[in-house]
């Protein structure tokens, strides 16, 4: 036999039935985005690794530790597995002169890469579902962006759902917050753990952000970040905070959340949870108004997020709001193979006509006894059986019968005939 191989460990496949919920999802996501005025983009899932280097910044955890990264043998260029999607989206909008004719809003879902340890809700080929608004400067459409997420939290039932919110200012800004938290930090050296020490020098932002409880007393008399911004700065975080105050979105103020991509300024945000641990954050995003003239194209705003779908997934399993699997509304018991010619183009027709029918066909043990397809009606989830029997063909018809009692409008089997498809399939997608 030959060698049995096995998904890379923190790429998983995701198969039939666990695979609906994922079409449940992206299926509210579409709907939503659609009635915000959002448009679909894809990107590749390779991009050159100079346009992560140059967007994320050097001296992340992404480009530092994280990212799959190769050479292609067949032209020695240096390519990278997309660790996110901003920076792909901002290529794009860049290459393909989209900003010409005014604003962007556009949204996308799809794979990302890290090399990280997988953990619950995140692996190393994980998913997001992310929204970007590009050439907008005010911060109503940053307040578009948190009620865009807040609506989605409403459209799944979900609750425990908190959101915070802080401003990073503009870089000038955070140059004097750097310069004084650095000479804060340093003389607190001894308290330091081995990752702040890492990142003392060259993203001191990045050590308020630490989970280690040690270091949380440190952290909190640390310099924040508030204090340096100007009246710009300031004038656009208090025009968000009024215009989710208008709309009685609750959020609270957290001095100590930053990003972790070098290309965000001013409004920052998180939708966090307590339902899934230490894992606490399903949304985060933010404005990135020096992205795009960072990667090479004519300065523009901009602000976005990304979700997790592993993560809200997670978050609506955990309060049991995960619909129902999808099963057939009818199940096509067909005693003999011979009657398959006779049988599939009325299968067919009921198809066409908005009907859900799973069809029995035969496998290596043969066709199967009526017994043994009844008991695979039964257990496909279906409302009724389609029994084509010889007597039910001989007479053009077809019998229908119940297999759950309450499940549908037929509450007894009865016959219907085989030309009159379209006079009978409404009454099979009644519940």
């Amino acid at each position: 036999m030959a060698e049995k191989l096995s998904a890379v460990k923190g790429m998983n496949d995701i198969a039939a039935p666990e695979s609906a919920h994922w079409e449940w999802l992206e299926a509210k996501v579409r709907a939503l985005m659609s009635r915000y005025g959002y448009r679909n983009i894809r990107t590749p899932i390779v991009e050159p690794t100079g346009l992560f280097v140059r967007g994320l910044g050097e001296v992340t955890d992404i480009v530092e530790k994280e990212m799959y990264s190769f050479e292609d043998r067949l032209n020695g260029e240096q390519l990278t597995l997309r660790p996110e999607a901003t920076a792909g989206v901002v290529r794009a909008a860049i290459e393909h002169n989209m900003l010409y004719d005014g604003p962007k809003r556009l949204y996308y879902m799809g794979p990302m890469f890290r090399h990280e340890r997988p953990q619950r809700g995140r692996y190393r080929q994980f998913h997001q579902i992310g929204s970007e608004a590009l050439g907008f400067a005010g911060p109503d459409v940053d307040a578009e962006q948190i009620t865009l997420a807040c609506d989605l939290w409403a459209e799944l039932g979900l609750s425990d759902v908190t959101l915070e919110i802080n401003s990073l200012g503009q870089p000038a800004e955070r140059q004097l917050h750097r310069a004084a938290l650095i000479q804060y930090l340093e003389q607190h050296q001894d308290q330091l753990d081995e990752d702040a020490k890492r990142r003392l020098y060259t993203n001191p932002l990045r050590i308020l952000d630490t989970k280690n409880p040690a270091m949380q007393a440190l952290v909190e008399g640390a310099p924040k970040l508030m204090d340096y911004l100007g009246a710009e700065s300031l004038a656009h975080f208090n025009g968000l905070r009024a215009l989710l105050d208008a709309q009685g979105i609750d959020y609270r103020i957290n001095p100590r959340l930053v990003r972790g991509m070098d290309y965000y300024n001013l409004s920052v945000f998180e939708f966090v949870t307590t339902s899934l641990g230490s894992q606490g954050t399903v949304c985060a995003g933010g404005r990135y108004d020096g992205l795009i003239a960072q990667i090479g194209g004519k300065p523009a705003p901009a602000v976005g997020w990304a979700l997790g779908v592993e993560r809200i997934l997670e978050l609506l399993k955990a309060q049991n709001l995960l619909p129902a699997l999808p099963v057939p509304d009818c199940y096509a018991v067909v005693p003999q193979v011979e009657a398959m010619p006779q049988v599939m183009p009325v299968l067919r027709a009921l198809r066409a006509a908005g009907v859900s029918v799973q069809m029995h066909a035969g496998g290596a043990d043969g066709h199967g006894s009526m017994k043994s397809q009844f008991k695979k009606a039964d257990g496909s989830g279906a409302r009724y059986a389609l029994i084509f029997g010889a007597s039910e063909l001989e007479a053009g018809e077809v019998a229908v019968k119940p297999l759950r009692e309450g499940a549908g409008a037929i509450s007894e089997q009865t016959q219907f005939a085989l030309a009159q498809v379209a006079q009978w399939a409404a009454q099979l997608r009644q519940a």
